[in-house]
């Protein structure tokens, strides 16, 4: 899909400066389709400093723990350091590059060899909200690396179809 001028100029100037760590308390549940099926935020935060902000992310391991753990691999090696938002939809999402391409700097050999790896489709019944992250994949379930969207707005043809596994707070 083709963005317009301005999303391009938005996309480009979110580049990340820097990815922090921060052990912080649990938060509140993620929405789910029925009672009980609620997943709880786990202890870790990631913060993405941003020429327009600090972009602070929570994660959810019991909804999708291999993900989670990939994501936050990544983090600790500082492969999303200096990548970018190449997508950004009003009111839909804002989309992460993949770490292979979005970056400016080279990627090391450890970054590289954890960036080329995907996750497993980890599919449950959270619902696609205004404030969740899913991961980005391509036909294959199975084919989720390390690009990723925030949700703008909610995303009820999602459901079931992309892993969830995030919260995002601004």
């Amino acid at each position: 899909m083709a963005m317009g001028m301005h999303s391009t100029h938005v996309a480009l100037a979110l580049l990340f400066a820097c990815i922090l760590l921060v052990a912080m308390g649990a938060g509140p549940p993620v929405h789910a389709s029925q009672p009980g099926d609620e997943a709880q935020l786990g202890n870790i935060r990631v913060v993405f400093q941003t020429s327009y902000g600090d972009i602070e992310f929570g994660f959810y391991p019991d909804v999708a723990p291999k993900t989670v753990a990939h994501i936050l691999k990544l983090v600790r090696l500082g492969a999303y350091n200096t990548n970018h938002f190449f997508r950004v939809d009003r009111g839909f999402v804002a989309q992460v590059a993949d770490v292979i391409g979005g970056r400016e700097a080279p990627l090391n050999a450890e970054q590289r060899a954890e960036g080329e790896k995907t996750v497993p489709g980890e599919f449950s019944k959270v619902k696609h909200v205004r404030g969740i992250l899913s991961m980005g994949r391509y036909s294959d379930p199975d084919s989720a690396g390390s690009s990723f969207s925030m949700l703008l707005g909610n995303a009820p043809h999602l459901d079931g179809q992309v892993a969830l596994h995030l919260d995002y707070f601004m």
